[in-house]
């Protein structure tokens, strides 16, 4: 007679044991960010606070700490890189809002709607130079070369989906070259310059590199199958806007290149020419479903997370190392 043994379900991954890890790091920081955004400009930490306090994870910055936590970092140059890191995100949330003319950010009105483009703009233009000035005072020439260089690479991925906007014909490799540069490159810099500051061999700094990297495009690939199959409170801003905004993502390349000549029609018309009307969303949500195209990008972004884990291999086993890896496995986890 067969036995049935019970599988004991697994605990749904979380960030929790990274935060406790880096937890007493991370109160440093925060309070590095709320005495740089000091400014006798009063609108300046006005829109500043704004997008800083309203709950982001702050993932990036966590990376950094905990990157430096990984390589047995002894001083305190990781604290301004954190923040450092943190502000160079911030910025481009604030810039990338007013390309999007989005009118939400995590839940709340975008600081454009509430300030106007211009001072979203330059508010985002003052923290990346506080974000550099930062940099300089760590003192690290390599570590401020690779946060200057993301710096350089998240401008070209922001101009190069600006040339993709509304392009059906949109490759895939194309789209994760965007999605590389536009969001990824940033992780993969707030995990190398830990490494870096605690002096570790080069192959040990290109593995922290190659996970961040990894976890990026992952963490954005989940990002784009979540807004046409999440929940706007999970996601911090409208599901659809992405499809409102005429944005090609995984899912719309995958649909798109898989579709009849009549479904690709519907495409170009919503996607090319803005010609969106009532329940077109759910028709572009029944098309991804008939073609597989979010279970597939979910696939995708499992393959990049499993890269990500491999990378963490050279390491030896700590705790801090476990956190890392179930990091990957929340940001895939979140799609469900």
């Amino acid at each position: 007679m067969a036995v049935v043994v019970p599988f004991e379900s697994q605990p749904t991954p979380s960030i929790d044991r990274l935060v406790g890890l880096c937890r007493a790091d991370m109160e440093r920081v925060n309070a590095m960010i709320l005495s740089r955004t000091g400014s006798e400009v009063t609108m300046i930490p006005e829109v500043a606070n704004h997008l800083i306090s309203s709950g982001g994870k702050r993932l990036r910055p966590m990376l950094t700490l905990a990157m430096a936590q990984l390589a047995g970092y002894a001083g305190d140059g990781h604290i301004k890189l954190a923040a450092a890191v943190e502000f160079m995100h911030t910025a481009t949330l604030l810039h990338d809002d007013v390309v999007d003319e989005s009118e939400m950010r995590r839940g709340r009105k975008a600081a454009r709607m509430l300030w106007g483009n211009e001072a979203s703009v330059l508010v985002g233009d003052f923290l990346l130079g506080q974000a550099f000035r930062m940099m300089v005072e760590v003192g690290s020439l390599r570590s401020l070369e690779i946060l200057s260089s993301a710096a350089a690479v998240i401008a070209e991925g922001e101009v190069m989906q600006l040339a993709a906007a509304k392009n059906t014909a949109t490759t895939e490799d194309e789209y994760v070259a965007v999605i590389r540069a536009k969001t990824a490159e940033l992780f993969a810099a707030a995990c190398e310059v830990g490494p870096v500051i605690a002096s570790l061999s080069k192959a040990e700094q290109t593995a922290c590199r190659s996970f961040g990297m990894n976890l990026g495009i992952t963490f954005q690939l989940i990002d784009d199958a979540l807004d046409y199959g999440g929940k706007a409170a999970k996601l911090g801003k409208n599901v659809g806007d992405d499809f409102r905004e005429g944005k090609v993502t995984l899912p719309v390349v995958l649909a798109f290149r898989r579709g009849s000549e009549e479904e690709r029609k519907f495409w170009r018309g919503a996607i090319e020419n803005s010609e969106i009307r009532d329940g077109d969303i759910e028709h572009a949500l029944a098309l991804m479903t008939k073609h597989r195209a979010l279970d597939d990008t979910i696939a995708r972004a499992r393959h990049y997370g499993a890269i990500a884990k491999d990378a963490l291999a050279l390491f030896p086993d700590s705790a801090v190392k476990e956190a890392l890896v179930e990091t990957v496995d929340f940001c895939i986890a979140r799609s469900h």
